[in-house]
């Protein structure tokens, strides 16, 4: 109060909403009862507003948005700017180079809030389509990087320093015209593979949820849309939130959903704005109905005393309350717990009680990563061991959960 906006600002900030941002986005915040069914379904849906609702607001609230000149310009910027009218707006040269945020030491106290209140605008410079092998056949041009939720073993907050917003990348018919010249040049798919029998897989999401990015933009709906109409492909993305009105898209089954899923116990504590995990299970019959490929993340796995109960109770639970469709077409990926040094000092100034489970250095192992940090998993042995526990477990308590890799 009284003070001069930073140079660049263009309004000024709303007052803050009222509530706790920083809590837990629980079950009680998604609504509940039927919603007028699509042409193409006959089932309920949820609603068909979610992005407006109270339970979207709490977990993204934008009062500030660092955009850079052209894609503020831009026809997806100005949908965003819009849709935001009372955040201000403050020009920045790079989407990577925001000193206030990404070098700010003192941003750590404000971990959470920042991913609610602040959001920036970049366009993605270099486009390109990497190859994967593991959970996709290519890794496509993110639309998106960084969250709004806020996992404590998430990689993408390495890079970027003492804050993670998210950075929406507005140039997406770019990034759709580049992954359709791409598609083309693949032809069809001559041999199957772990991937997909049929389709080249393309994750969309590697450092962003796209769930959350539908709160902000149509990039979602855009790539869901496009790949819609590209008989040889397929989109791909995990989530840890559920938002309904992906229902309300045609994915006319070229877009895969992968939920993440973990024992609550453990989300609770590590999975911070996230929704819960029976929330995320119960929502797959809906979104296979809407057209979409469900599969499941079992990740990350930690392994902790009672890990092995815990992982049997939820492959129970999945076993009890998915319907038949939903378990013929599921499968999943197993995802061992990959950690960081720098993460976890980071994590030890805004969540130090997740530290106690994530950084094992009686159980893991130092291994730098190809940019240079020094990233820690389980050693070779303990993490072969529990990737076996983790293949009995499913074959006893969800035997129609075909695995389709490990890592």
């Amino acid at each position: 109060m009284g003070q001069s906006p930073p140079a660049g600002a263009r309004r000024p900030p709303p007052p803050p909403a009222a509530g706790d941002a920083d809590a837990l986005f629980g079950l009680e915040d998604l609504p509940a009862g039927p919603a007028p069914a699509g042409p193409a379904r006959s089932g309920p849906l949820i609603g068909p507003s979610f992005r407006d609702s109270p339970a979207a607001r709490r977990l993204l609230s934008v009062r500030e948005i660092h955009a850079e000149p052209a894609a503020a310009a831009s026809p997806r910027g100005r949908q965003i700017l819009a849709r935001f009218p009372e955040a201000r707006v403050i020009d920045v040269e790079s989407h990577w180079r925001i000193p206030e945020l990404h070098g700010n030491e003192g941003n750590l106290e404000r971990w959470v809030r920042i991913k609610s209140e602040v959001l920036v605008l970049g366009e993605k410079k270099t486009l390109a389509t990497r190859p994967n092998g593991r959970s996709a056949d290519w890794i496509a041009p993110g639309v998106a990087n960084g969250c709004a939720m806020a996992c404590a073993y998430c990689y993408v907050p390495r890079r970027k320093g003492y804050a993670n917003p998210i950075t929406v990348f507005t140039n997406i018919e770019q990034i759709i015209a580049h992954l359709g010249r791409h598609i083309g040049r693949q032809g069809p798919k001559q041999e199957p593979n772990q991937c997909d029998p049929a389709a080249w897989v393309y994750d969309i999401g590697e450092n962003n949820d796209c769930s959350v990015d539908a709160l902000i933009s149509e990039n979602t709906a855009d790539l869901v849309e496009a790949f819609s109409r590209w008989p040889t492909a397929k989109a791909s993305f995990a989530t840890k939130f559920v938002n309904p009105d992906l229902l309300l898209l045609d994915p006319r089954g070229r877009t895969r959903v992968r939920f993440s899923v973990m024992p609550p116990q453990d989300s609770r504590l590590l999975d911070i704005r996230t929704s819960p995990v029976e929330q995320r299970i119960a929502a797959a019959a809906d979104f296979l109905e809407a057209g979409y490929e469900v599969h499941f993340n079992l990740s990350p796995v930690v392994i902790r005393p009672g890990w092995e109960q815990d992982w049997t109770a939820l492959l129970r639970h999945m076993d009890d309350v998915l319907p038949r469709a939903v378990k013929d077409q599921a499968a999943a990926e197993v995802i061992m717990l990959t950690h960081n040094r720098n993460l976890h000092e980071l994590n030890l100034a805004w969540h130090p009680r997740a530290e106690d489970m994530l950084w094992r250095p009686d159980l893991q192992q130092a291994k730098r990563s190809e940019n240079g940090s020094w990233n820690v998993r389980y050693r070779n042995r303990d993490k072969a061991e529990a990737v076996d526990a983790v293949r009995r477990l499913v074959a006893s308590y969800a035997p129609w959960l075909r695995i389709r890799y490990a890592f």
